[in-house]
């Protein structure tokens, strides 16, 4: 399957699942638990059951002070996983990287989409590889390091703005590009809530717009007892982003997440 014949689903009139799969050791809420292909692989069928519309595989941990990872270490522990979900399930495969030589090996296995943090940025093949495939791309918004002083939705906009002319120059179609803000990607407590409940500011781009706010202590010092990183808080905070425009939706709790959302939607 390729980014193309994965489009009829932006058009579907309800928000979209993304089920999170972690081949990870250190990833904040579940590293370690889906090393092995076995596990990943029950874990991911676990996931469609309960209504994902599709599954984002990571090899590296993006949480803060996560050490960097070589390529080949990444291939390794991602490519097994890829290969056996695409053999298993018919469902469309998201790769969570920003490195082009583990995006282009996850593509060959049958991946249709790349999850990259830096949104193109970091590797300057990125682009081009994503092209070739015909993927989809999520151009996550990201920064070096905070900066308190910096009004967040302007910076994202010029990030966006960068990554778009960068899609467009290596050939990838407007339309196979998600937006995601980023959240908790090198912002503060304060910018991450605004990131959040401006959404609508980036609706001009007509691209839809995912959020990743699963088990994250996004709010940080707002909430002492870290309440957002909870189930309850969670979902509070995807019919947050739900209600500001969001369509997409990356999570750990796929079963809870549906009802919550074809709730919301059927109110809305």
């Amino acid at each position: 399957m390729r980014g193309a014949e994965f489009e009829w689903h932006a058009a579907r009139p309800h928000a979209l699942i993304m089920g999170i799969v972690n081949v990870t050791p250190d990833s904040f809420a579940d590293g370690g638990r889906y090393l092995d292909p076995a596990a990943a692989a029950r874990h991911a069928r676990a996931l469609a059951a309960e209504g994902a519309d599709l599954l984002d595989v990571g090899g590296e941990s993006t949480r803060p002070g996560a050490l960097l990872l070589p390529a080949d270490d990444e291939l390794a522990r991602i490519a097994p996983v890829v290969a056996k979900l695409a053999a298993l399930l018919d469902m469309p495969i998201s790769i969570d990287t920003y490195k082009a030589p583990v995006a282009a090996r996850a593509l060959e296995l049958g991946a249709i989409a790349v999850n990259d943090v830096w949104g193109l940025q970091r590797d300057p093949a990125m682009a081009d590889v994503v092209a070739a495939a015909e993927a989809l791309v999520v151009v996550v918004h990201n920064r070096a390091e905070k900066n308190e002083a910096i009004d967040v939705i302007a910076d994202i906009r010029r990030f966006f703005d960068r990554s778009l002319a960068l899609a467009e120059e290596a050939g990838i179609p407007r339309r196979h590009v998600i937006l995601d803000p980023g959240i908790g990607f090198a912002k503060t407590s304060q910018q991450n809530r605004a990131a959040l409940l401006r959404l609508p500011e980036l609706k001009d781009y007509g691209l839809p717009i995912m959020v990743g706010v699963s088990r994250k202590a996004f709010l940080g010092s707002q909430m002492e007892d870290h309440a957002e990183a909870s189930l309850i808080g969670t979902i509070a905070a995807n019919l947050a982003a739900a209600a500001a425009g969001a369509a997409i939706f990356r999570v750990h709790d796929v079963a809870e997440h549906v009802a919550a959302l074809k709730v919301f939607c059927a109110l809305r």
